[in-house]
């Protein structure tokens, strides 16, 4: 009860102390002459207040070590300071000026000058440059091993492919297995096809070199045949929903030769391809398409087997 009524008189006189019970009973008990305010109050008589605190052998006394009590006056707990005079307040005010933006003063130019001269903009730089050189090599690593793109120019697919479609190209299931019968690959032409291509451009032409894609339908072993508009292998006639028309040429009977494939385009009629210039070596083979990705109202797979 005497320290509550010791508080509130303390707050009277506008000053903020921290005591325990006892330290306030034992200023009253010593000093029984002075007001629990000017106890609490003054640094004057807190010296005496501490001073008989320390003294040995008075009734009701006990030993130094808990003999003083923290005061902070409004000012001081205002401004941050501490018994040591170390003002926060001041502290934290210098470290927002070191935190200060060294650009906010400039102008717009000014800015890009000063940034472009900067150690910051070096660090910057370099740091780009490492992100963009792993990414490159990543999508190098993967377009080499796993997958890459292609773009359809021509007709010869059609209606399995279109002309400016982007397909996707996977290259790891022909290190697993062998080709399947159905499949539509990527593949580099063989030297027939360029001969037929360089002699109609009369002269060396690009196209010769370029990556054609078609669709497996027969492999290794595999009697073909086209005959009277139907595609025979082994002599079973195909069912093949994705072509565009019926063939109107004749083919084979032909055996197609260990290690090599037989391709044809959907657009039987507009397509160069094994029909002409004969067989794909195996080891032509770039990949299978999977996928179109591209242009979004033609995305899926279909006719893809």
């Amino acid at each position: 009860m005497i320290f509550i009524v010791a508080l509130m008189l303390t707050s009277l006189d506008h000053t903020r102390a921290f005591v325990t019970p006892r330290a306030a009973h034992l200023s009253i008990q010593h000093r029984p002459n002075s007001s629990w305010s000017s106890t609490l109050k003054t640094s004057s008589t807190s010296s005496r207040f501490d001073s008989n605190m320390g003294r040995r052998g008075g009734k009701g006394q006990f030993p130094r070590k808990i003999n003083r009590t923290r005061r902070f006056t409004q000012e001081e707990d205002f401004n941050g300071d501490d018994d040591n005079g170390d003002n926060d307040g001041e502290l934290s005010k210098e470290n927002q000026q070191e935190k200060k933006d060294p650009y906010e003063d400039l102008g717009p130019i000014d800015k890009i000058k000063k940034y472009f001269t900067s150690g910051q903009f070096k660090a910057d730089m370099m740091e780009d440059i490492g992100i963009y050189a792993a990414s490159l090599l990543a999508a190098t690593l993967i377009r080499i091993t796993i997958m890459e793109p292609r773009y359809i120019p021509s007709l010869s697919m059609y209606p399995t492919f279109d002309v400016g479609d982007q397909l996707a190209v996977e290259k790891v299931s022909k290190k697993l297995r062998p080709p399947l019968r159905n499949e539509v690959v990527v593949f580099n032409p063989p030297q027939n096809f360029r001969d037929i291509v360089n002699n109609q451009a009369g002269g060396i032409s690009k196209k010769s070199r370029e990556a054609l894609i078609k669709r497996i339908v027969a492999i290794e072993g595999d009697e073909v045949r086209v005959h009277d508009g139907k595609l025979f292998v082994n002599g079973e006639a195909q069912d093949e929903p994705f072509t565009a028309e019926e063939p109107d040429y004749e083919f084979g009977p032909i055996k197609v030769p260990k290690g090599e494939l037989l391709v044809l385009g959907d657009n039987r009629n507009h397509s160069l391809d094994g029909h002409i210039w004969g067989f794909l070596p195996k080891e032509n083979v770039i990949g299978r398409a999977v996928f179109i990705y591209w242009p979004p109202w033609r995305m899926g797979n279909t006719g893809m087997y």
